[in-house]
């Protein structure tokens, strides 16, 4: 069943609505067919943006909806609920928009934000490295200055649309000391993406490699100064970790939805599982842990909105919504028994699915660390 929304405003409450409806008639018949067959949803993305949930966070002068944090994570959490896939892939095109919409000039964004938030152009975030994944002031990826262009030589790994987006903000080393943001378009001679990744879950989302050799980079794609990459990556990750939660507490809800419709539907020594208190406790742990999700990350954001600090906090909702979202679609599983454990119903898919949010924008004992510090500093 739908999730109960305490929303700022009527406006919002029907932009959630739209989402929500959007997920449930355009996304949710397709899931299935299309990550059964790794099948990349471009389509779907450029309905989001037409649909003006593309850049919802984002200034209306460059064509986002402007809403508060809040109000985009309720809505991203509806899409994820019916598609995980589209719904990372909004949360990291939403993260892949924030270093020009933060850090970039005016004229910046004039000329790249609008078809970045409109659903012309797909983003994708490259920090990560093969030998520089949650330790990213070891990256190695070089941007040498020639003139009016960077010369971009290196490797990023685990790129989520790698080969499908049209633009990557991406991590690079201007010198030994300083890591800066290059905003590359995804047609740059040089740049090529590598074989996607064979993986368990969300296999209609593309992760691959990007490589680049020799890529010419104009130097007006610079975001920011140099030096200052690592700041805008941080930054991004704190409202990108967000974003994930709020997806994986969409998966976990789509699971307790799915358990809780076939308790109450499947009947075993005469009446509904739903019944015995065995089911009953495991669905109100699972209830439980899903609402618990929602309200963390909706604390975080609520901080963020009000510009206060709030980077521990999406860290714990990160933390809390990704393990939360393991523990629920594996409970899901057992609640259906042998049939959750076929294709035949969607659980499998999910439980698959909420392994990874437990892995990236920062692994959670990443996100232990981060919290840690946090406190420490207190």
């Amino acid at each position: 069943m739908p999730a109960e929304r305490l929303l700022p405003t009527t406006e919002a409450k029907d932009l959630v609505d739209l989402a929500r409806e959007i997920a449930r008639d355009e996304l949710a018949p397709h899931a299935a067919e299309y990550e059964e067959a790794e099948r990349f949803p471009r389509e779907q993305f450029r309905l989001l943006g037409k649909s003006g949930l593309l850049g919802l966070p984002y200034s209306e002068r460059w064509g986002g909806g402007e809403v508060p944090y809040e109000v985009y994570l309720q809505a991203l959490e509806e899409i994820a609920a019916a598609w995980m896939s589209v719904g990372v892939g909004l949360s990291v095109h939403t993260m892949s928009c924030f270093a020009l919409a933060h850090h970039g000039t005016d004229a910046q964004r004039d000329r790249w934000l609008p078809g970045m938030l409109d659903g012309d152009l797909l983003g994708g975030y490259a920090l990560s490295e093969p030998h520089a994944g949650s330790d990213a002031a070891a990256l190695s990826t070089r941007a040498r200055r020639d003139g009016d262009v960077y010369r971009v030589d290196g490797t990023k790994a685990w790129i989520t649309h790698a080969g499908q987006a049209d633009f990557y903000t991406t991590m690079v080393r201007t010198s030994e000391a300083d890591i800066s943001c290059l905003l590359i378009d995804g047609a740059t001679p040089g740049l090529s993406a590598g074989k996607p990744e064979r993986k368990m879950g969300l296999t209609g989302s593309t992760t691959a490699q990007l490589r680049f050799d020799d890529a010419r980079v104009e130097a007006d794609r610079l975001i920011g100064e140099e030096g200052q990459g690592l700041k805008i990556a941080l930054s991004s990750l704190s409202s990108g970790r967000l974003g994930i939660a709020a997806c994986a507490v969409g998966l976990a809800q789509a699971a307790l939805d799915e358990a809780v419709t076939y308790a109450k539907g499947r009947s075993q020594f005469g009446k509904p599982i739903i019944d015995f208190q065995g089911v009953e406790f495991l669905l109100a742990d699972m209830a439980a842990a899903v609402e618990t999700s929602r309200a963390m990350y909706l604390d975080a954001a609520r901080r963020r909105d009000r510009g206060l600090p709030f980077r521990r906090q999406a860290s714990i909702a990160k933390l809390t919504a990704t393990d939360a979202a393991m523990k629920v679609t594996t409970d899901a599983v057992q609640v259906l028994g042998g049939a959750g454990y076929t294709k035949d119903f969607p659980v499998e898919r999910y439980m698959r699915e909420a392994k990874v949010p437990q892995i990236f924008e920062g692994t959670n004992q990443i996100q232990r660390m981060v919290i840690a510090r946090e406190l420490r500093e207190m």
